[in-house]
């Protein structure tokens, strides 16, 4: 039984059973669940599926759609020599099939657009000219390079200019959809486990389906990443090989920002990758926070030309603390439980869980339905004016005029607010206060894992939000 995807598949159903045509569009980042998703929702009904070959040239790619279509059951004469060649064949395969509904799935759309083929000129005729005008095609394309669709299909301005009837970003798993895939594979793992293993791999599918049952955690991700013969030893390279054209540029500027957790603005980027200011740097910015590697952001109040961009991908954050550095221990991760490097890391880490689920947080505070703007805030120290320099990881700024200041705290146990730590939230709030001038009420809101434990000041805090509120 698939996981979650609920709505993702009412929409396929529904253009399954419609009486018009559907031209459908389905993103997201590698190993997300693209194809598992069309796949399981369809079965084996498809009148025609085809992959793109990964590195493949204009020849080698319409020899393997040719070979798909003979797999398809239509009689090919030859090897197609252009893609309107090859589509065309797909309109005669169409026209012969019986099936009440024909369904054409097209997967890595993306890696048959070579250079100077004409791909997208050809699928536009096929759309425009064939398949529209019929009522029984339902056309779903794929791809992995989420910049590529979004530049190319999605926001097409050429012949496939609004002729989508359907898109949908395919979204990692949340913590809850986690713990379902655990529960389904009866994996022995505790929610604090589940959130650990999500620190590392987030909620991309592909990822959970190397957990071992028998295994304890920390023997799971030894033999997954660091054993001799680890699946996802080499993973990195991959990632944004199989995204990216000339993946090194954007490996450089990923590698730049998992520098300074908080983020940089364009100028320390360019200043660190020893780059041109240039529109070449804001396309890889851009195709990194459309693949979900990234996050681009204005701190609060400030301007927007002030953006600052932040590697938000659990894996690649891993793989920069623990992994760039060849490691030749294959007991590594169950050798360092417990030791500061892996202490601070799961610190930093539980944060970006935090931001992948807002709308768990915001459902613990009782506001779904309130608009909100999520922001972070910093400034630096001005003795003169009384600023001590703060930085926040998580403003959440309410329509109902009250600010949710987020601190968040990773602990095996339940978090004991100390005074250090009451009088830091405190300076806080008195330099987000006098700074941004808010005239809203703040609300200092503790994320823990386990809750707070009853001190002299725990009353203080205003909201305490559990991991458990994460995997509603």
């Amino acid at each position: 039984m698939i996981i979650g995807r609920s709505k993702e598949q009412e929409i396929l159903n529904s253009a399954l059973q419609d009486t018009k045509s559907h031209f459908i569009a389905i993103y997201g980042r590698r190993r997300i669940g693209k194809t598992y998703l069309i796949r399981e929702t369809f079965g084996q009904r498809f009148t025609f599926q085809h992959a793109g070959l990964s590195g493949g040239g204009m020849k080698e790619q319409l020899f393997a759609f040719y070979s798909s279509l003979k797999d398809a059951g239509y009689e090919c004469q030859k090897t197609p020599g252009t893609w309107l060649e090859a589509f065309d064949s797909l309109k005669d395969l169409v026209r012969t099939s019986k099936e009440k509904r024909k369904i054409i799935f097209i997967d890595e759309l993306s890696w048959m657009d070579t250079q100077k083929s004409n791909m997208i000129m050809a699928l536009e005729n096929f759309w425009n000219g064939f398949a529209s005008a019929r009522n029984d095609v339902v056309l779903i394309v794929c791809a992995s390079a989420t910049s590529w669709m979004l530049s190319k299909v999605v926001h097409n301005k050429g012949g496939l200019y609004n002729r989508l009837t359907k898109q949908m970003n395919l979204r990692a798993f949340t913590l809850k959809e986690c713990e379902e895939y655990v529960q389904q594979n009866q994996l022995s793992l505790t929610r604090g486990q589940i959130l650990q293993y999500y620190m590392i791999f987030g909620g991309v599918p592909y990822y959970w389906g190397f957990l071992e049952k028998g295994l304890s955690l920390s023997q799971n991700i030894d033999a997954i990443l660091f054993s001799e013969n680890a699946p996802l030893k080499e993973e990195y390279k991959y990632l944004y090989a199989s995204i990216f054209k000339n993946p090194e540029k954007y490996i450089k500027i990923v590698e730049c920002l998992a520098k300074k957790k908080f983020g940089m603005t364009r100028e320390e980027i360019i200043a660190g990758i020893q780059c041109d200011n240039s529109g070449d740097l804001t396309v890889k910015l851009e195709e990194l926070e459309s693949c979900g590697f990234i996050r681009k952001y204005s701190a609060f109040g400030m301007k927007k030309k002030g953006a600052l961009y932040q590697l938000i991908d659990h894996f690649t954050l891993f793989y920069y603390r623990f992994l760039e550095k060849k490691n030749t221990d294959e007991h590594f991760w169950s050798n360092q439980i417990n030791t500061p490097m892996v202490n601070t890391w799961m610190g930093l880490a539980f944060e970006m869980v935090c931001l992948h689920h807002i709308p768990q947080i915001k459902e613990k505070l009782g506001i779904p339905g309130v608009m909100t703007e999520v922001n972070a805030w910093y400034c630096k120290e001005d003795k003169e004016k009384g600023i001590w320099g703060s930085q926040i990881d998580l403003l959440i700024v309410r329509k109902d005029q009250v600010i949710n200041l987020c601190e968040m705290k990773y602990s095996g146990s339940e978090y004991s607010l100390q005074e250090k730590e009451y009088r830091a939230i405190q300076r806080k709030m008195q330099d987000f206060r006098t700074l941004s001038g808010t005239k809203y009420a703040i609300h200092p809101t503790l994320i823990t894992t386990y809750g707070l434990m009853d001190t002299a000041y725990s009353g203080e805090i205003q909201v305490s939000i559990r991991m458990e509120d994460l995997f509603r």
